[in-house]
């Protein structure tokens, strides 16, 4: 289960530290109003000027990255902040009240920077991955690593997955395992879906026991399982981070993983096809014994009614209606 490198962002921050350029990791902590990113969002800034992320839409980073060089030089953490009132947040894009907090932080030494072991430990959890949060209170710069079913409040955290302000003054980064996309068909709506997948920020794995399609050469580098797909689906063990499309037209296929998705807790199940071809299959699964409640679950046609033409246009559909299941 590998990250998108635009996500690699406290991986950066340590490999800039350990190649001895310095690094500072700049986290948004609070936002009201229209601030363009939530909090959690980060941006990891090189002592030579390079960065990797984003904490706002625009000019507000050309200010943190300042305020992180600043870090760098005095070993200080500082929270800044950004508001309507200011016109560099303005430029950014932060109107009708909007304001975002900023944590800076240099990595390294220092009594208030961020230790490199704990960045350490933390990216060796999301490497592997493991659900890991980063408590830190401002008063004080006390730092701590807390893995779910210690603190309710970050367990809290965990399941919403939203980090954010606690009313004592701490600070929780959540860091989740990524989101999961698992594509049981490898045809052509497959190729740009896996690709806009890994985008928004998912881990694709896909599944076809048919080799000529499921082939390196039509998807170079991706995730390929070549098993019957509810043999596949068992080996991935979906959760609640994951999404599951099918894509074969192929009940022989599409069946068995569609009966294995719906006994999971996969936050998400589409299936393509026709109204008149999801007929059918509900009739199937009817017989099988699935519930009208359960049958419900699944999202078919599917991919929200944009329109779609191409395999491209369809795969967009489809990743809105995943992001909407998700997020709302």
């Amino acid at each position: 289960m590998t990250r998108a490198e635009h996500d690699l962002i406290p991986e950066a921050a340590l490999a800039w530290h350990r190649a001895g350029k310095g690094a500072a990791l700049a986290t948004v902590i609070e936002t009201w109003g229209s601030a363009p990113r939530q909090a959690g969002s980060q941006l990891a800034i090189s002592g030579t000027g390079e960065m990797l992320g984003s904490v706002s839409g625009g000019c507000v980073e050309g200010a943190v990255i300042t305020e992180a060089l600043d870090a760098l030089a005095d070993r200080k953490s500082r929270i800044l902040t950004f508001g309507v009132s200011d016109e560099t947040a303005f430029a950014a894009g932060l109107a009708c009240g909007g304001t975002i907090r900023v944590l800076v932080e240099p990595v390294g030494e220092g009594p208030e920077a961020l230790p490199e072991a704990m960045l350490a430990e933390l990216t060796a959890a999301r490497a592997a991955p493991r659900a890991l949060a980063v408590v830190t209170r401002p008063e004080g710069w006390t730092r701590t690593l807390v893995i779910p079913g210690v603190d309710a409040a970050s367990d809290a955290r965990f399941r919403s997955d939203r980090s954010g302000m606690e009313e004592d003054g701490r600070f929780i980064a959540i860091h989740n395992p990524p989101l999961r996309l698992i594509v049981i068909g490898a045809v052509h709506i497959a190729q740009p879906l896996l690709a806009i997948a890994r985008t928004c920020g998912y881990a694709p794995s896909l599944i076809d026991p048919r080799a000529a399609f499921g082939s390196a050469d039509r998807f170079p580098g991706e995730t390929i399982l070549d098993d019957w797909p509810d043999e596949a689906l068992a080996q991935l063990y979906p959760d609640t981070r994951t999404a599951i499309v099918t894509l074969t037209h192929d009940p022989k296929l599409d069946d068995p993983a569609i009966r294995f998705a719906l006994n999971s807790p996969a936050f998400y199940l589409g299936c393509l096809g026709s109204t008149r071809t999801h007929a059918k299959r509900v009739e199937r699964l009817a017989e099988a014994g699935f519930t009208p409640d359960q049958i419900a679950k699944i999202h078919a046609p599917v991919g929200l009614d944009i329109g779609a033409k191409t395999p491209a246009e369809i795969a967009v559909s489809v990743m809105a209606q995943i992001t909407e299941a998700l997020r709302k």
